[in-house]
């Protein structure tokens, strides 16, 4: 009887070559992916949903891409295990996940888990005893591989009943990637991208944002995670915030992203990213965000200037003093 893996990949090299050992064993394997608001990831960087389906698409193996939802960004606010040097809840994260993909295997029919960890590569989530935390604490003790450290722990369920052969796998440990890349090479895996992904919550220039959306609101949703890799941001009031696009691609998301209730600014008289106001909306705080908008413009400093708001299917104009110096705008600065 063929056994059959539940593998996380991220479509990293780690992960693909745990994918790449166990197939190599004979063993079936499908593939669970997880997408979040806080990667790193891009096009010249792919290693999220699309490099994740590329590798499965490579190795002739199904792959479901789940996003990691709403409860996570709860996980995010109030760690149980606390956090890295960012606001990235690491150990709580694999937790979750691996509850997730725990749930999955009754659907797919997986007898065990595997994933891509390598002993010690990761200071926080990736140590021996934050190891043995995760698999207790996902409910997979015992089922969980992780194959390119294999000969590191004990052996799990599946190499005790002799589904995997143990003497196949890997005792790579520590932060350097030589290991994998050879092994890549023995097993001929080609293409892979860059070793690891990333996390903007590990990033401390990205971590004011998110603290910042935290402290000002007892009820976060995804768009507004989204949002916060896009444009400049301010915070203009207690609840309200002014974003403004950097690019054209920016002007285009922001304005797709608008809610009802939401107002977009523009500067009538030339070109100008887009400003939008999310959260409650008055008279003087429409003015403030107007006046740091007009600071991204060409418009003369000192004039009075025609803005453009549009909400709720309405047009209408202000005229604003662009006024405002860069130590003004510093002290709304996110």
């Amino acid at each position: 009887m063929q056994r059959k893996a539940l593998a996380l990949l991220s479509g990293g090299l780690d992960s693909t070559l745990a994918v790449k050992v166990m197939l190599e064993q004979g063993i079936a394997v499908e593939a669970l992916n997880f997408t979040s608001p806080f990667c790193t990831c891009t096009g010249k960087n792919a290693g999220c949903k699309s490099e994740a389906v590329r590798v499965a698409g490579e190795f002739g193996i199904p792959i479901k891409v789940l996003h990691k939802g709403a409860k996570y960004l709860d996980i995010i606010r109030n760690p149980r295990h606390g956090y890295g040097k960012g606001m990235n809840p690491c150990i709580d994260c694999r937790i979750y996940l691996l509850r997730k993909a725990k749930e999955y295997m009754t659907t797919c029919g997986a007898d065990f888990v595997i994933t891509g960890e390598v002993l010690g590569q990761r200071p926080m989530s990736q140590r021996r005893d934050t190891l043995r935390v995760i698999e207790r604490e996902s409910g997979l003790e015992g089922l969980l591989l992780r194959p390119l450290s294999a000969k590191h722990f004990p052996p799990t369920i599946p190499e005790q009943e002799g589904w995997v052969d143990r003497e196949k796998l890997l005792a790579i440990q520590g932060r350097s990637r030589k290991e994998q890349m050879q092994l890549a090479d023995d097993l001929d895996v080609k293409n892979y991208p860059c070793p690891a992904g990333g996390c903007l919550l590990t990033e401390l220039s990205f971590v004011s944002k998110v603290r910042d959306m935290f402290d000002h609101s007892d009820q976060v949703n995804l768009r507004d995670c989204r949002l916060l890799k896009v444009g400049r941001h301010f915070r203009v009031g207690p609840q309200t915030k002014v974003l403004i696009g950097r690019n054209e691609a920016d002007n285009q998301l922001l304005e797709g992203a608008m809610q009802d209730g939401e107002v977009a600014l523009r500067w009538n008289e030339g070109g100008s990213p887009l400003g939008v106001v999310t959260g409650e909306v008055d008279e003087h705080l429409m003015q403030t965000a107007a006046r740091i908008l007009l600071r991204y413009t060409k418009a003369e400093p000192g004039r009075d200037c025609a803005i453009k708001l549009l909400r709720n299917g309405g047009e209408e104009l202000r005229q604003i003093t662009n006024d405002f110096t860069e130590a003004d705008i510093e002290g709304f600065r996110i």
